[in-house]
């Protein structure tokens, strides 16, 4: 994998692919690449004056992009099953799903529509939900991929199941990094559900290292003027978001890729570097985990599957 690039990325014609966050950072650095290798892509986004200005973006560099933009709130249950259901009418086939959306924030518990805790409503829960409704049409597929985007925030972060949505102890850093986790786990015991029913369908993971998205230094700059250091003292680590985005993209398009891999960066600590193979934490890997956290997103999103 070394010096893979995006210009390696194989003809994408003919392949209807969705990306949630699709209209910045990673999402939109995703989808661009997407649509010039030939993929009609959903930019699947909260916004849709952004994504309309997103998709206009992608059309100046690649003027015959195929593009769609459309709704999706992940912190509403009512929105996913609304995007799914619009989806799937117009999309029976669809080819690749890239759960990239995230939500990070510091400071007091805030909670989604549905009064899940923000960061594990959407980041994990909208998408455990979004990729279910969407599994018929990832199977209908020829070699359809899911790919879960995961963080180094996982590696130390551990699954409470008696408080997942950190309601005695609630600290956002840790709330983050338990979603990130918990997008870690759902890819992998995802991957474990597909195999067992013998599914064409891959489920691939990945992470961007530290890159220089608006994500983390946006939730920084709000706390004043020692936030604002923070985020520049991060941005000084990070890798451009053309670099971050290579696993997931490498992830999503690269031939041989196996149900299960998880991509990140190469170099030291996996921050910054060409496409390798990594580990997820112990944690992660844990097939106990995985089962626990399958039954109860089920629970509390009312979506059941494989």
């Amino acid at each position: 994998m070394e010096d893979w690039n995006a210009g390696r990325i194989p003809g994408q014609d003919g392949r209807v692919a969705v990306v949630t966050g699709a209209n910045s950072g990673l999402g939109l650095s995703t989808t661009t690449e997407l649509a010039r290798h030939g993929a009609r892509v959903v930019l699947a986004v909260r916004d849709l004056d952004a994504g309309a200005r997103a998709a206009a973006e992608i059309r100046k560099s690649a003027p015959r992009a195929e593009l769609e933009v459309r709704r999706l709130d992940l912190a509403s249950l009512d929105s996913v099953k609304a995007f799914a259901g619009e989806l799937v009418a117009d999309h029976p086939v669809v080819d690749l799903l890239v759960n990239n959306a995230g939500v990070v924030l510091l400071g007091q518990r805030r909670t989604t529509a549905d009064g899940f805790e923000l960061h594990f409503g959407t980041n994990v829960l909208g998408h455990f939900a979004l990729t279910g409704l969407v599994l018929d049409a990832l199977e209908r597929a020829e070699a359809a991929r899911v790919v879960s985007l995961s963080s180094l925030s996982h590696q130390n972060a551990v699954l409470d199941f008696g408080d997942l949505m950190s309601e005695r102890d609630f600290d956002a850093s840790r709330a983050y990094g338990r979603s990130k986790l918990g997008n870690t786990v759902f890819g992998l015991e995802l991957d474990r559900r597909l195999r067992a029913r013998r599914s064409s369908v891959i489920s691939a993971l990945a992470h961007p290292g530290l890159t220089s998205t608006n994500l983390t230094p946006r939730a920084w700059e709000d706390r004043g003027l020692l936030g604002r250091v923070i985020a520049r003292t991060y941005l000084l680590q990070t890798q451009p978001v053309e670099r971050g985005v290579l696993p997931q993209l490498y992830a999503a398009t690269a031939p041989g890729v196996r149900s299960g891999q998880f991509f990140g960066p190469s170099g030291r600590g996996e921050k910054r570097g060409d496409v390798a193979e990594v580990r997820p934490s112990a944690e992660a890997a844990n097939p106990a985990v995985g089962t626990r956290l399958w039954a109860a997103a089920q629970d509390l999103t009312g979506v059941t599957y494989l």
